[in-house]
């Protein structure tokens, strides 16, 4: 299936955090605190996807508040935090928003994402990802987990239903209206001002 057709009908847009929205390699500070690391380009898709319409999630087992506030602070409101059982998660969530699973996709890139990968229409997932996952997700990113999934298949989507640019677009429309009338207002200001100086 090409890649349009499958992105075609996306009502939502799932994500894992570890190995997918981060890298899967984690720092661990003295105290046993884990540190994860957000890509800026992602954060940016996720806002913009949401403000344009589409449903965004995350599903992951880690915890964090950090990671948390983030994604909260980008728009992200149903996050999963701390789950141990994914497949329940997914299903109260289809169900809270009366979602088709075959028009939602899930970002994942390891076994605990292989239940629920396969309870959705489009499973994905990052270049990285076990070769358990990838056998089974019908679009495989050529990005690696933290460096710009997310901003990979929001995009491909937002292209193929038109929303991405749009606002830039009508922005940029609206600047270079309002640049004509001013370049106009300022020639015909300009005009009179020679006007009045060539009378004095």
């Amino acid at each position: 299936m090409l890649v349009l057709e499958l992105f075609k009908n996306v009502e939502a847009v799932i994500f894992d955090v570890d190995g997918v929205l981060s890298p899967s390699n984690l720092l661990v500070l003295e105290n046993g605190q884990l540190l994860r690391q957000t890509n800026s380009r992602d954060g940016y898709a996720i806002k913009y996807a949401i403000k344009s319409g589409l449903k965004v999630a995350i599903i992951t087992g880690g915890k964090s508040d950090g990671i948390i506030k983030r994604y909260n602070n980008l728009g992200v409101l149903d996050i999963f935090a701390g789950i141990d059982d994914k497949l329940e998660a997914l299903e109260d969530y289809l169900y809270a928003y009366d979602l088709n699973p075959e028009n939602v996709v899930y970002v994942g890139d390891d076994l605990p994402d292989y239940e629920v990968i396969q309870k959705v229409g489009i499973p994905c997932c990052p270049n990285d990802a076990a070769e358990e996952i990838k056998a089974f997700c019908k679009y495989i990113s050529p990005i690696d987990g933290g460096f710009g999934v997310a901003r990979d298949i929001l995009e491909k989507i937002m292209k193929l239903n038109g929303t991405w640019l749009q606002e830039k677009t009508s922005f940029s429309n609206e600047m270079i209206s309002l640049l004509n009338c001013c370049r106009f207002a300022h020639c015909y200001i300009v005009n009179c001002l020679t006007i009045k100086t060539i009378k004095q």
